[in-house]
């Protein structure tokens, strides 16, 4: 656990969790999400987004977004992911995800080993905390299915590539339709296999 900045007053703590989706993929944006929960309305079910089926995650970011004291989704982009690299853009995306509340919180509960840059209050760095935290597990939630809608949107729009089943990571399916189709500008550059695949073609 990684802790910065601990020394605040005994008042009630007002929990922001923050969870990221997305730093792995070839394509889209990186997406984060910060909630603060409301202690009167419980939510059942709250677990990493990865161990829910796609069905059970919509249902509870639903029951996020209705229940939640606020929340809010941010991101970074493409070309701020080829410029700042992966982390450095996943961090920032965090950083606006907090700033985007219309609660500011006085405490934040990252999920992973980094504390963004910019954030308004403490916080601490909880590795795996998406599977321990429940804010974290909401955020991560939300987050998860913002990004799949976004994939299956871009499918829509890029067929051939299969967005909408591999979600943008770098499957074998995915890697030969790069091959075939080429990149498009949704394709992160910075990232090896996209990389060297314009390097061939160039």
């Amino acid at each position: 656990m990684n802790q910065a900045g601990l020394d605040f007053a005994s008042a009630a703590r007002i929990i922001a969790g923050v969870d990221e989706v997305g730093r792995g993929p070839l394509a889209g944006d990186v997406v984060t999400a910060a909630v603060i929960l409301d202690s009167n309305k419980p939510i059942i079910g709250l677990n990493d987004s990865k161990k829910l089926s796609a069905k059970n995650r919509a249902a509870l970011a639903e029951e996020i977004k209705e229940k939640a004291l606020c929340f809010f989704i941010a991101r970074a982009s493409v070309e701020e992911i080829d410029t700042l690299n992966i982390l450095q853009a996943t961090l920032l995306a965090m950083t606006r995800a907090v700033q985007g509340l219309s609660v500011q919180p006085n405490f934040c509960q990252i999920d992973g080993n980094k504390i963004p840059k910019g954030l308004p209050c403490p916080a601490e760095a909880i590795v795996k905390g998406d599977g321990k935290i429940a804010e974290i597990s909401a955020a991560s939630i939300i987050a998860k299915v913002a990004r799949d809608q976004e994939m299956i949107e871009l499918h829509e729009r890029h067929p051939n590539y299969g967005f909408n089943q591999h979600k943008g990571y770098g499957t074998a399916k995915h890697l030969a339709a790069i091959k075939k189709y080429g990149v498009i500008d949704e394709h992160r550059r910075s990232f090896a296999p996209v990389r060297n695949q314009l390097n061939l073609t160039s």
